[in-house]
């Protein structure tokens, strides 16, 4: 199953383009995001983490509301892959360098980030999001 986890989280990442500000804040855009993801993810999908005010955030209108309140200070925001890593019977670890720009800012802060995810029967129960990828590692019980 693995395998499989690992295929269906590199699906729902955000292509290296999309710019995550204006994604979250504009309402037709987010709802499309969210109906797509939908198929996905468990009614009690629950998002968390250090990106997202180190709170749980429940179902995909939660996990609209924590990454609106990650990037209320950004104008804009995308993120990039690294990699995708099998972590385990349900664990997904996904590697990111995210670049976000503050108002006033003409360059991009790199941030590397991390995201663990978790899948049972197929679909996403849970995505833990990270600023410090040792973190993610050490919630899954891996090391690098």
């Amino acid at each position: 199953m693995s395998r499989e986890n690992v295929e269906l989280v590199r699906r729902l990442q955000p292509p290296p383009d999309m710019d995550l500000v204006a994604l979250f804040r504009d309402e037709e855009g987010a709802s499309r995001l969210l109906g797509a993801l939908g198929p996905y993810v468990h009614e009690d999908f629950v998002a968390g983490g250090s990106r997202l005010e180190e709170s749980e955030h429940v179902g995909l209108p939660g996990l609209r509301a924590g990454w609106a309140d990650w990037l209320e200070p950004w104008e804009s925001y995308r993120v990039e892959i690294e990699e995708v890593i099998d972590a385990g019977e349900e664990a997904v670890i996904v590697l990111t360098r995210d670049y976000g720009r503050r108002a006033g800012m003409e360059a991009e802060v790199p941030i590397l980030g991390a995201a663990v995810w978790i899948v049972r029967d197929g679909k996403v129960a849970r995505a833990t999001f990270y600023t410090d990828r040792n973190q993610a590692f050490a919630a899954t019980g891996l090391s690098r």
